[in-house]
C-alpha cells in the first residue's frame, strides 16, 4: 500500500485482477453489464429502488424544466451566436442555425446529465450511501472501511462534484465549437461527448464506495484508469440511459449499485456472490 499526494491510501492491485485479458471491447461491454447487474439488484430489492428514486425525482423535475427552457430558447441562442449568417440565403442561414441549435442541445445534455447526477447525489446522499453499503454487504463487505462523519462526507462529495462539473464545462466549450464542423459535428462529436460524459459519471458515481475506504478523487481516478474500457462501458451505459426521458430517475438507483460493483472490481475485490 502507498499514500497518494493528498495523504489517502491507495491499494496496489495486480493488473490481471482489475483488467482481465478479454480485449478492450469485451471489457467495455463488461462495464456496461455492471449497470444491468445493479438494475437486477434493485429490482430484487424494491426498497433499494424506492430509496433511490425519491431524490432523483426531486432533482429530475428541476433539470427537466431547465432543459425544456433550453429547447424553448434554442432558436434564439442559435441566432445569437451566428450573426454572420444574417445576410445569407434563407436555406444556408437555416442550416447553420440548425447546426448551432444541435450543438447547444448536445452540450446542454452533457452538462445537464452531469449536473443532475451531482445534485441528485448531494440531495440523496444518505439514501445512496445506504444502497451502496447494502450492495457491498452482499458481496463480502467493505475491506479497509473507515468511519467518515456525515458532514465531512457531504462536503467532500459537493467539492468533488463541483470539480467534475467544472471539467465537463471546460470540455463542453471545444465540443460546442466542433459541433459546427459538417458531418464531424453530428457524428464524431456526440461519440466524444458520450465518452467524456461517461468517464465523468463513473468518477461521480463511485465517490461513495471509494470514500468509505478513505480514498479521494485522485485515488479513484488512478484506479479507474487501470481498466479504462470497463469504466467507460459502465459510464457510457449510464450516460445513454440518463438521456432517455425519465431514464435518469429510474436508472439512478441501479447506477449507484453498479458503481459499487465497479469500485470493487477496480480494487480487485469480489463481485461474485458467495
Amino acid at each position: 500500500m502507498r499514500r497518494s499526494p493528498l495523504g489517502s491510501a491507495v491499494v496496489n492491485v495486480p493488473r490481471n485482477i482489475t483488467a482481465p485479458v478479454t480485449g478492450a471491447v469485451g471489457r467495455f461491454f463488461s462495464g456496461a453489464g455492471l449497470l444491468l447487474r445493479g438494475l437486477g439488484l434493485c429490482l430484487r430489492s424494491p426498497r433499494l429502488m424506492l430509496l433511490g428514486i425519491v431524490p432523483a425525482l426531486l432533482s429530475g423535475a428541476l433539470f427537466v424544466g431547465a432543459f425544456a427552457t433550453l429547447v424553448y430558447f434554442v432558436d434564439d441562442l442559435a441566432a445569437l451566436v451566428t450573426p454572420f449568417a444574417d445576410d445569407w440565403s434563407t436555406t444556408a442561414r437555416g442550416l447553420v442555425r440548425v447546426v448551432a441549435g444541435l450543438a447547444f442541445l448536445g452540450v446542454g445534455g452533457l452538462l445537464g446529465v452531469l449536473a443532475f447526477t451531482a445534485v441528485t447525489l448531494v440531495i440523496g446522499d444518505p439514501f445512496y450511501e445506504k444502497i451502496s453499503e447494502r450492495v457491498e454487504e452482499r458481496y463480502g463487505g467493505t475491506p479497509g472501511a473507515v468511519e467518515v462523519p456525515f458532514w465531512s462526507s457531504l462536503r467532500r462529495s459537493v467539492v468533488d462534484s463541483l470539480r467534475l462539473v467544472a471539467i465537463s464545462a471546460l470540455v463542453g466549450i471545444p465540443l460546442f465549437a466542433a459541433g459546427f464542423i459538417p458531418v464531424v459535428g453530428q457524428t464524431v462529436v456526440p461519440v466524444i461527448g458520450a465518452a467524456v460524459g461517461g468517464w465523468l459519471l463513473a468518477l461521480e458515481l463511485t465517490g461513495a464506495p471509494f470514500s468509505r475506504r478513505g480514498l479521494r478523487l485522485p485515488d479513484r481516478r488512478a484506479r479507474l484508469k487501470v481498466d479504462r474500457p470497463t469504466t467507460l462501458g459502465f459510464g457510457v451505459a449510464v450516460f445513454v440511459c440518463f438521456l432517455i426521458p425519465l431514464g435518469a430517475v429510474l436508472v439512478m438507483p441501479a447506477a449507484v449499485a453498479g458503481a459499487a460493483l465497479l469500485t470493487r472490481r477496480s480494487l480487485g475485490q469480489s463481485v461474485e456472490e458467495g
